[in-house]
């Protein structure tokens, strides 16, 4: 079964594949359909479409909806945090995503310059490099070779 998600207005509605084929849609006209829905008529129009972004934008009973939608990839990109870009301006390495530490490349008292490689996070069977973010010393290294770590786990301070 295939999972769908469809956000508008800042709430998500998941739905299957099964669900999605039992709708009764029939065109109307030029961007126009009908849609029976639990015993409810809804008329829609679409007003535009990105299918890059995967963004839908529709008239429904004419009221305007904005409704960005996610399929099983993306659902699961989401799950594992690799959509979460922050910005921080802490020179801490941080994991970005749940993963297996393969290996620790640095020691605490080291110097450390932005961009030296500090540890290398294996997550989905690829390995990721996690580099300094800024010059310090390595204050502490919370974590050890074969350690599982989760998203956003402090992994090495840095001062």
């Amino acid at each position: 079964m295939i999972n769908y998600q469809i956000t508008t207005n800042g709430r998500d509605y998941p739905l299957t594949s099964d669900q999605l084929a039992a709708l009764d849609l029939v065109p109307t006209g030029h961007r126009q359909w009908n849609l029976l829905h639990e015993g409810k008529n809804f008329a829609i129009t679409l007003r535009d479409i990105d299918l890059a972004a995967k963004t839908v934008a529709l008239t429904i009973n004419g009221r305007e909806h904005d409704l960005a939608l996610s399929d099983e990839v993306d659902l699961l990109v989401q799950k594992l945090g690799f959509s979460t870009v922050e910005n921080t301006k802490s020179k801490d390495a941080i994991a970005p995503m749940p993963g297996l530490v393969l290996d620790v490349m640095i020691a605490e008292g080291d110097t450390v310059e932005a961009g030296k490689p500090l540890l290398i996070l294996e997550a989905m069977k690829m390995e990721n490099v996690l580099k300094s973010e800024g010059d310090g010393t390595v204050k502490s290294i919370k974590v050890t070779k074969g350690e599982a770590v989760e998203k956003r786990q402090l992994l090495i301070e840095i001062e």
